[in-house]
């Protein structure tokens, strides 16, 4: 059986890997990915730091409107004829996995046109989110010419990146909590 002490540092454990992941971003924020509502997505993409290791939720009317993956050359045109990827499932998360410029347009006729596009540039992971805890692997959609993309993964409810920062200070405590729990 299992000691109340061994509960208590299974609890902390999963609290602290829980908060130290990575950030969601849900594109267009309350709005999602839409035309109905006036949606800035440059505005939106600039207010916001993409790191490795996060993911992007579209969160949208499928019957509407798609998301596709594309170069550069096909963003700035709206030109959406040979997407890289296409994800038409209305909740699409698309996990962050390299460093890069990455493109994405609603492929319904006239939408890029009217500004449902957006461009994500993706840095280097924080320190304090290097200790999160990497998913699991998940399928790749088709590489972008200049690398490979990101790809679609299971929706995350992992908190932004103020969190794991305040939990790296306070590491030290959770450290002698173990120590103390198990001598």
């Amino acid at each position: 059986m299992v000691s109340w002490k061994m509960w208590w540092a299974m609890w902390i454990i999963g609290l602290f890997a829980v908060s130290v992941g990575a950030a969601v971003h849900k594109v267009g924020d309350s709005a999602g990915w839409t035309t109905l509502i006036p949606v800035d997505y440059a505005k939106w993409a600039s207010s916001n730091n993409f790191h490795v290791g996060d993911s992007l939720l579209f969160s949208y009317n499928n019957k509407f409107h798609n998301v596709l993956q594309v170069n550069q050359q096909q963003y700035g045109s709206c030109n959406s004829s040979s997407p890289a990827a296409s994800y038409n499932s209305g909740a699409d998360s698309i996990a962050l996995k390299r460093t890069g410029t990455f493109y994405f347009l609603c492929g319904f006729p006239g939408h890029c046109q009217e500004g449902q596009k957006v461009e994500i540039k993706v840095t280097r992971a924080s320190s304090s989110a290097a200790l999160a805890l990497s998913p699991g692997p998940s399928p790749s959609p088709s590489p972008l010419p200049n690398g490979p993309a990101p790809t679609p993964s299971a929706a995350s409810t992992r908190s932004p990146h103020h969190l794991p920062l305040l939990l790296l200070l306070l590491l030290p405590a959770f450290i002698v909590a173990f120590y103390h729990l198990f001598v």
